[in-house]
């Protein structure tokens, strides 16, 4: 798989956004391309259809997958800051049937953006900023060439303006940037997505062999850009596997940060392995092959019948390569792809090394299409998490997110109205995932706890937020309400590893043995039913549980188990499930 991506051109299909927590971060939200008069694009923003609103939820992250903190994002009127998890959630944005335009900024950060063909339910979006890095220096008035290692290079004559057209004289810094279409990243880190303008103002997809990002900089920071009447040359360099693809004569694309496409403006000429062109401002350039473009929108559903959320999409053209997306709650991913080509959809992509699971052929397809998709496979497991989020109050969470980690990928969702439920297509064979649960509201948090899967349905019943960290029992006995204990008694030992606790008032209380073994085992558990009485008999005599011992702490870190099963009331022969989370200091 690792080859074939290799052979492929990425564009984006589906992306997400999520509100969050204010920062005191400065925010740089000015857009930098200069106004370029574009009388051929009048009209345009007709394919874009009809205003709609609709909900995002996203992740701002550095180069590094760190989560970015006091990003500005915005969408259309609708703005959000990212919390400290790089998470934002923006509910009801006015955008377009066919388009939707995400901008991130923070200052040290050139700008990122993301645009798709919005769905119902909460579109997911990963924008990947890249950092202000200066990759060379020079001044007005000297002709300088600004080389990165891998020979993308600007060719600069010395004649810059500033933002308000006047004549710039002193230091430049250059900030530089090549965006490779074999590296698989490069769909977090683009501007926009693959959509274009053509020269005669019609629309287009497009199949990138390059980018370049180039920006300047004043003696104070400030944006500046070529002079009227000055061009510099850029160069950009095309992979080995893409030159069988690369044609001698290519388009160039300049990206329009205010509308949130692309623009032909130019060509380059293909010379070694380098496309040279000349431009006359700055902000990205791309070198591409254009096509014809309709909006396909793919329901991924479950083998139960149910929605395929967090399952990332990939939809091959022989001739235009790939584009990739990931499914939003209601198992929908949605994005341009070429008119009338013969098409592949894979799935799973979050699996090891990028292996796909399922894939299927579908199309040509001539008009905008919707279309629905079972796959089949054996490779992996499909997990659902579900539970209740509450603050310490007890009251129900209305807005709010989950974060699951698991095998190295993150699934983020909404809260809605307490509850929350996320899937996926599991391929690691650990069986321990984290949680993380934010209460928008008070920006407060349940901390990362970890649990481990009861495949194919999780339930957690109840994590709540604080201010401080607290310890807690959750549990949820058949479909009644969750019952959670948020002040616990100091958990204490015995020689035998014996770990122990309860409620301050008495009500509810516990015992596993052996918490350090893979054979931990639950002993007893006192617990009180919906209406507060005491279940009778006590439960250790008819437990039929399973115990997950999924984290132990050092001294005075936490121990976190989880368990799930029946019991049997003797009093009147009831079985009942019962599920249940424990999440305590260790104190031994």
């Amino acid at each position: 798989m690792i080859q074939q991506l290799k052979k492929l051109v990425f564009l984006v299909l589906i992306i997400t956004a999520i509100a969050c927590e204010k920062d005191d971060a400065i925010i740089d939200s000015e857009v930098t391309t200069p106004t370029i008069e574009t009388p051929f694009l009048e009209g345009f923003s007709d394919n874009f259809g009809a205003e709609i609103t609709r909900s995002f939820i996203g992740t701002i992250i550095d180069n590094n997958r760190q989560p970015i903190d006091g990003v500005q994002v915005t969408i259309g009127s609708s703005t959000a800051i990212t919390d400290t998890n790089g998470i934002f959630i923006i509910d009801d944005a006015t955008v377009n049937e066919r388009f939707a335009y995400i901008k991130a900024s923070k200052i040290g950060y050139i700008h990122g953006s993301r645009a798709l063909v919005p769905t119902l339910g909460a579109n997911k979006v990963t924008i990947m900023l890249l950092e202000e890095t200066v990759a060379g220096t020079t001044t007005s008035g000297t002709s300088e060439t600004i080389s990165l290692s891998n020979g993308a290079s600007v060719s600069l004559n010395g004649e810059y303006i500033k933002e308000d057209g006047s004549p710039y004289q002193g230091t430049v810094d250059v900030i530089l940037h090549h965006l490779d279409p074999v590296d698989p990243e490069v769909n977090e880190q683009m501007p926009g997505m693959l959509y274009a303008a053509n020269a005669n103002g019609e629309e287009r997809l497009l199949q990138t062999l390059g980018m370049l990002a180039v920006e300047l900089r004043g003696t104070n920071g400030e944006d500046i850009n070529l002079a009227d009447g000055t061009t510099a040359e850029i160069r950009i360099p095309v992979d080995a596997s893409l030159m069988d693809s690369a044609p001698n004569i290519i388009p160039l694309w300049y990206f329009d940060e205010e509308r949130g496409f692309w623009v032909e403006d130019g060509e380059a000429t293909l010379i070694g392995n380098e496309y040279v062109g000349t431009v006359t401002h700055f902000s990205f350039w791309n070198c591409d092959i254009p096509a014809e473009a309709i909006s396909l929108c793919i329901t991924i559903t479950s083998q139960d019948g149910g929605p395929l959320s967090n399952t990332y999409v990939g939809i091959t053209s022989e001739n235009y390569g790939t584009r990739y997306g990931i499914t939003n709650s209601l198992g929908i991913v949605c994005g341009l792809v070429p008119h009338n080509e013969s098409l592949i959809v894979s799935g799973g992509l979050n699996c090891s090394a990028g292996d796909t699971i399922f894939s299927e052929n579908i199309g040509p397809f001539s008009s905008d299409t919707n279309i629905e998709i079972t796959p089949t496979y054996s490779e992996a497991n499909e997990e659902t998490i579900t539970g209740i989020f509450t603050n310490c109050d007890g009251d129900l969470i209305t807005n709010g997110y989950v974060e699951v980690t698991h095998g190295g990928n993150q699934y983020v969702d909404l809260v809605q109205d307490g509850t929350y439920e996320i899937n996926f297509i599991r391929c690691s064979e650990d069986e321990v995932f984290t949680i993380n649960a934010v209460n928008n509201d008070t920006f407060q948090s349940s901390g990362e706890i970890n649990y481990t899967f009861t495949s194919p349905i999780t339930n957690l019943t109840a994590i709540s937020s604080c201010d401080e960290i607290i310890q807690f029992i959750t549990y949820q006995i058949d479909d009644n309400p969750t019952i959670s204990y948020l002040s616990i008694t100091q958990a204490f030992d015995d020689p035998n590893l014996f770990l122990s606790g309860s409620s301050q008032d008495g009500a509810i209380s516990f015992a596993i043995a052996n918490i350090t073994n893979s054979e931990s085992e639950l002993l007893t558990i006192f617990l009180e039913d919906a209406n507060g009485d005491s279940i009778d008999p006590p439960l250790g005599d008819t437990l039929n549980m399973t115990l997950n011992v999924t984290s132990v702490g050092e001294y005075e870190e936490y121990i976190d188990a989880n368990f799930s099963g029946t019991y049997t009331n003797i009093s009147d022969n009831t079985t009942h499930t019962l599920d249940g989370a424990i999440h305590v200091i260790r104190y031994f």
